[in-house]
């Protein structure tokens, strides 16, 4: 008797389906299509992305609902990233700039954000080739050793901001301390590579040292990326 893939495999079926769906539609694929693609019922289904919350694969809401599989959301988190063919909502700045690198068919996307600072609007062209010019920062409030306590506040409050006159009227008004600001060029070595293989199986998510020297590489550095 065929006794039907592992858990683990399962897990993965569900992973790389739902992962494939969000990059091709720019949406989340239904607990239904994941079962037609993965072979397997709706309660399977459920119960294969509540284990890969717990493995940090996939943010799901009270309701086990996906909000975020990243670098892609089912929610409006701040950004759209706009390609030729598929609009996105974008979690975060980082997740944003990756897309281009991530999604094979797009390999140029429209960035598009407000400052959360004054409000402006801004529309960056972010490829795979050079970063984009610009004197825009991005502001990373929460340190990396705690971004999964609440994942979805961490994305929330990646943004990119006119310069560092908007972050600091932001952090005013909010009440928040400084987190780390970076340039548009630190950003986009950022999100280059971090999410290489996430579309194929078989992904794993980097180690916490594997991930410090990732960070160290694309020229960031201090206690809040564990450096």
């Amino acid at each position: 008797m065929n006794a039907g893939p592992s858990p683990a495999a399962f897990d993965e079926a569900v992973r790389v389906s739902l992962y494939r769906g969000f990059a091709t539609s720019g949406r989340c694929p239904s607990v239904d299509e994941l079962a037609d693609r993965s072979g397997g019922g709706a309660s399977a289904v459920r119960a294969a992305l509540e284990r890969l919350a717990q493995a940090r694969h996939v943010a799901l809401d009270a309701d086990g609902a996906v909000v975020m599989a990243h670098p892609f959301t089912s929610r409006n988190l701040g950004f759209s990233v706009m390609g030729e063919a598929t609009l996105w909502w974008g979690g975060c700045a980082w997740d944003s700039f990756a897309l281009p690198h991530l999604v094979p068919d797009e390999p140029e996307v429209l960035v598009a954000t407000r400052c959360p600072g004054c409000d402006a609007p801004h529309a960056l062209v972010v490829g795979r080739e050079a970063p984009p010019e610009g004197e825009l920062v991005a502001h990373f409030l929460v340190p990396m050793a705690h971004c999964w306590d609440d994942v979805v506040h961490t994305c929330r409050h990646q943004r990119l901001f006119c310069g560092e006159g908007c972050v600091e009227r932001w952090l005013t008004a909010n009440g928040s301390h400084r987190g780390y600001v970076m340039d548009l060029a630190t950003l986009w070595r950022l999100a280059e590579h971090w999410y290489d293989g996430r579309l194929d199986p078989g992904y794993q998510r980097r180690e916490p040292s594997a991930a410090a020297a990732y960070f160290a590489q694309v020229g960031l550095d201090g206690p809040f990326w564990g450096l």
